[in-house]
C-alpha cells in the first residue's frame, strides 16, 4: 500500500526538525507494507493557513498533487492539515480514497468518548475548525474549544529543537486542554498537525486530569489504511458518486474540458456519438 502524505508546510527549512519528526511519527505508526511519501508546499504558501484567503491558494497545489498521486499510483492521498483543505473537491475526481485530518480524527475520538474537544494553535483557527465539526455533523458532541496562544504558525518550529520551547508550547496546550477537561470533554484533539506531530514525538498522550490525546497523525494514516482496504473489497470505489462527490456526467464533460483544460475529471469519459 502506497499513501501521498501531504503537509501543508513549505519544503525547505522553514520548520526546522519539524519534517524528521512528521517522518519518524509515520514511519512508527503505518503498518507493515505501507509505504508513505511526505510532500510539502513547493509553489507557494506554507506559513499562515489559518487565514482563508492563503488557505485557499495553497488548495490548487493540493489538488494537482492529487492528480499527480493518481498517476504515479498512489493508493490513497492524505491532507495532513487540520482545515482539510481541498478534501471535497478532491473526492469528486479521485479514484483514490481521499482522506483529511480533521474529518478522521473528529470521527476516531467519537468513538473513544462520548464528547471531544479542541485545543487550537491560536484564535484565528476556531472558527474554521467548527464550521468543519458542524459540515461532518458532529457539533452536538463537541465539549469544548480552547486556544493556545502562538501567534506566529512558525514559532512552533524552535520546539522541535529546544528543549525549554517544547516545554513550554507543551505546557500551553496542557492549560487549554484542563479547560476542556472542565466543559466536559472525554477526548481532546490538538487542533493543528505541527502540535499533533509535537506532542506524539514526546510521547506525550495525554493532557491534565487524565485526558487521552487524540493524535490526528496517527488517525489519519490508520484511517487512510483502512480506506484503501475498504476500497479494494468494494471494487475499487470509495468516494460516493451520487450528489456530493458526484463529477460531470459524460455528456458534458468535452465542452468543460474546452473551458478548464483537458486533464480535469480524468475518470470521466466523453459521451460517445
Amino acid at each position: 500500500m502506497k499513501l501521498w502524505y501531504q503537509s501543508m508546510t513549505r519544503e525547505g527549512d522553514a520548520w526546522g526538525n519539524y519534517p524528521k519528526a512528521l517522518r519518524r511519527i509515520l514511519d512508527k505508526v503505518k503498518a507493515p507494507g505501507t509505504e508513505i511519501e511526505v510532500h510539502g508546499l513547493t509553489k507557494t504558501g506554507g506559513a499562515g493557513d489559518q487565514y482563508r484567503y492563503l488557505e485557499f491558494l495553497e488548495t490548487a497545489e493540493v489538488l494537482e498533487n492529487v492528480h499527480t498521486a493518481m498517476q504515479r499510483g498512489f493508493d490513497g492521498f492524505l491532507i495532513g492539515n487540520i482545515c482539510d483543505p481541498g478534501v471535497r473537491e478532491a473526492r469528486e475526481f479521485a479514484s483514490i480514497p481521499v482522506l483529511g485530518l480533521c474529518e478522521s480524527s473528529l470521527h476516531i475520538a467519537n468513538m473513544m468518548g462520548t464528547s471531544f474537544s479542541l485545543v487550537t494553535i491560536n484564535g484565528k483557527f476556531i472558527p474554521r475548525i467548527v464550521e468543519n465539526v458542524e459540515r461532518y455533523g458532529l457539533k452536538g458532541r463537541l465539549a469544548g474549544v480552547n486556544r493556545m496562544h502562538v501567534g506566529r504558525l512558525l514559532d512552533l518550529s524552535a520546539a522541535f529543537e529546544d528543549k525549554a520551547a517544547c516545554e513550554r508550547v507543551a505546557a500551553e496546550f496542557d492549560r487549554a486542554a484542563r479547560a476542556n477537561a472542565e466543559a466536559g470533554a472525554e477526548v481532546v484533539i490538538a487542533a493543528g498537525g505541527v502540535v499533533m506531530a509535537l506532542l506524539a514525538d514526546n510521547d506525550i498522550h495525554e493532557a491534565g486530569g487524565g485526558l487521552p490525546i487524540l493524535n490526528g497523525i496517527t488517525a489519519l494514516v490508520k484511517t487512510g489504511e483502512m480506506a484503501v482496504s475498504l476500497s479494494r473489497l468494494m471494487g475499487g470505489r470509495f468516494a460516493s458518486r451520487v450528489r456530493s462527490y458526484m463529477p460531470p456526467p459524460p455528456d458534458q464533460i468535452d465542452e468543460l474540458r474546452r473551458f478548464y483544460g483537458p486533464g480535469i475529471f480524468p475518470g470521466v469519459h466523453g459521451k460517445v456519438t
